[in-house]
This record gives structure tokens, C-alpha cells and sequence, in this order.
């Protein structure tokens, strides 16, 4: 018998395709993969919606945590929620009309507060380290006779101490410079413009309590970008598979099987 070269053909549609690729398993796991990646990222911005508010801080007093101009994330927070070393947003008449105001709280009801020891923030006796406040400036800046602050109430400066107008710029109203508890209504978690990221740790004020634990912002942000990488993923299955697909049909069309 003369030898002879022969082709593989294709399969007919309606057969059944088993690859990895192309086939209905990997269909429904990348339906699937875009189906949840949807829910996670639509899930993590509603999530966010609820219980974060952005904010542009208009002034450097909260330099250089916080510049001029930065777009900031604030957790919705009651003010129980509220410790020492956190940076809040509230309003209060007497210090502007109705604009909120971004500055941190180092002291709370029924803690003394005075500055300067030794060129530090006095909190009940305890002078408090703060990292976060501009490498050239010093916290004599601000001289505060020691003030005690009423229950349910905060004192509050800004992190640029020199320019910052502040509870130590309030001194002589009735509440000494004190801002109501109950007016603030968010915690800064982080700078989102320009992305500087999740705002330092207070960790000077922990000799004094607890820190407040940071908000779900880090999950939320993974929520978000897991599924935006899910439906991405899923969504790239079906094109890639059909070009897989055809390179692998023009192969085996071409294949010699072999000589009879």
C-alpha cells in the first residue's frame, strides 16, 4: 500500500469541547468570577458610601499631616467613639459659620491639658511625644495655661501649632477653647488626594488610654480591588479562550497523523 498524509479535522459544532480551554466549566467559572467580582466591587464602594465621607481640607493647619487642598476619607463616627491622638471633623458656630473644621483632639473630658514642658504638649501630667508635628517647629509656638476640659467636650489644635487658630485661639470663650462632643461628626481615617495613604498613629497618647482602632477603610479598598481583578479576569476568559481556541484548531487541522 502507497503511503499516504492525512490531516485531523476540526470537530463539528454541537460536540463536545473538554480542553481547559473554551470549555463550558471554564465558561461558568468566569461567569462566575465576574458575577462576584461585581458584587465585591460594588459591595466595597456602597460599603464605603455609608461609612465615609470625603472632605477638602482647605488650610495647611493640619501640616504636614494634612496639606492645603488635600482630599481627605472621615469615618462616620458618634462622638462616644471619640480618643485623644484622633483627628476629627466638626463644627462649631463660634469658631467658623457652619464650615467644618479638621483639627486633632489631644485632650478629653476631664483630662488637664497645658503646653509647653520642656517644649512639649502636657496631657494629666504626662508630656506627649508627637511625630507627626513638622520637623521645625516647636510646640512653645502655643503656650496654653493648663486648662481643664469639661465633660463632653474636646480640646483640639491643629498640627501646624503656629498658624493653626484652634481651641488654644478660643481660650477666653466660656467653654475655654472646648468643642461639644456631640459636634463631630467624622474621624479622618486617611489622604486619598494625593495618595498619601492611612494617617500615623498617635502614639504618644497611649499612656493615657486606648487609641481608636482604625476604620474598615484597608478592607473596604481590598474589596474593591479584588473584585475589579475579578471581573477584569473573567471577563478576559472569553476572548483569550476563543483565540486559544482558534490557534489550537489551525494545529490540529495541519497535524500529519502519519503514513498507512
Amino acid at each position: 500500500m502507497g503511503g499516504e498524509s492525512t490531516t485531523r479535522t476540526a470537530p463539528r459544532s454541537g460536540g463536545t469541547d473538554t480542553g481547559p480551554v473554551g470549555s463550558r466549566t471554564g465558561q461558568r467559572l468566569s461567569g462566575l468570577a465576574v458575577a462576584l467580582g461585581l458584587v465585591l466591587f460594588l459591595g466595597g464602594f456602597a460599603w464605603g458610601a455609608v461609612v465615609y465621607r470625603p472632605y477638602t481640607v482647605p488650610t495647611s493647619s493640619m501640616a504636614p499631616t494634612i496639606d492645603a487642598g488635600d482630599r481627605v476619607l472621615a469615618q462616620r463616627i458618634d462622638g462616644g467613639d471619640i480618643r485623644r491622638g484622633d483627628v476629627v471633623v466638626f463644627t462649631d458656630k463660634t469658631w467658623v459659620s457652619n464650615a467644618p473644621v479638621v483639627k486633632r483632639v489631644v485632650a478629653v473630658g476631664g483630662d488637664t491639658v497645658s503646653c509647653c514642658t520642656k517644649g512639649k504638649l502636657t496631657v494629666n501630667g504626662k508630656q506627649i511625644d508627637e511625630p507627626y508635628l513638622p520637623k521645625d517647629s516647636l510646640a512653645e509656638w502655643k503656650n496654653i495655661p493648663e486648662v481643664t476640659v469639661p465633660k463632653g467636650r474636646l480640646f483640639l489644635l491643629g498640627d501646624e501649632r503656629q498658624g493653626s487658630l484652634d481651641s488654644s485661639a478660643h481660650l477666653t470663650d466660656a467653654a475655654s477653647g472646648t468643642v461639644a462632643v456631640s459636634a463631630v461628626t467624622a474621624r479622618v481615617d486617611a489622604v486619598v488626594w494625593p495618595m498619601d495613604g492611612m494617617l500615623q498613629e498617635p502614639s504618644g497618647f497611649k499612656e493615657l488610654g486606648a487609641l481608636s482602632s482604625p476604620g474598615p477603610l484597608r478592607t473596604i479598598t481590598a474589596l474593591i480591588i479584588g473584585g475589579a481583578v475579578l471581573v477584569l479576569g473573567g471577563g478576559a476568559y472569553g476572548p483569550i479562550a476563543k483565540r486559544l481556541g482558534k490557534r489550537r484548531a489551525a494545529q490540529t487541522r495541519t497535524e500529519p497523523v502519519g503514513a498507512r
